[in-house]
């Protein structure tokens, strides 16, 4: 399945999925196993992980913090996932991937409210505006990302100025809005609540 982890080549046909989308050897086109109830639960879980760019432990650590939350645990995770100040960088347009919009945040070049954060798990808050350094204008890399994400749908829940390279969240990010990749959260919360 498509993750969308690598950017703007995901859109093209150099994507490995459309390429080769067959199990790796010999025998990959070969019959596969069913998968049982609890397999499709932990591929879920791992998908979610892989396309968030998250580690076990945090996952499980937001997840804890989903389920002390009021409302549906799997909602709950979904919006603490997007809340994510990586993940804002990269709706925001700044990044054209995860993995590039944690480089940018690690690397100093991301503010919060004119306040340098270097903490790709740092949560962002309604109102709170997300901007990147003035030198990063000219960067070859950010202006590749801005010339793709103006291609695409932007997020609803950020109110994005291109120009001045600056982000603000409005509002929580609802689940219906979440659509790429299709995610089933409903299967995750069956997982942990074994």
């Amino acid at each position: 399945m498509k993750l969308f982890l690598k950017g703007e080549r995901c859109f093209t046909d150099k994507c490995a999925i459309e390429k080769r989308n067959v199990p790796p050897g010999m025998h990959g086109r070969g019959r596969r196993p069913k998968t049982r109830a609890y397999g499709t639960q932990l591929r879920e879980k791992q998908r979610v992980r892989r396309v968030y760019g998250v580690l076990e432990r945090q996952f499980r650590n937001i997840f804890q913090k989903a389920e002390r939350m009021p409302g549906k645990t799997g909602e709950n995770l979904l919006v603490l996932l997007e809340r994510r100040l990586d993940t804002m960088v990269q709706r925001a347009g700044f990044a054209s991937s995860r993995a590039q919009a944690r480089q940018l945040v690690l690397h100093g070049h991301v503010r919060v409210n004119e306040k340098r954060v270097n903490i790709p798990s740092a949560l962002v808050s309604v109102g709170d505006e997300i901007s990147l350094k003035g030198q990063m204008k000219e960067n070859a890399m950010v202006l590749q990302a801005m010339e793709v994400a103006g291609r695409q749908l932007t997020a609803s829940w950020l109110e994005i100025d291109r120009e001045a390279l600056r982000a603000k969240l409005t509002a929580w990010p609802k689940r219906e809005e979440l659509t790429t990749p299709p995610l089933n959260e409903q299967l995750i919360v069956e997982l942990y609540s074994r």
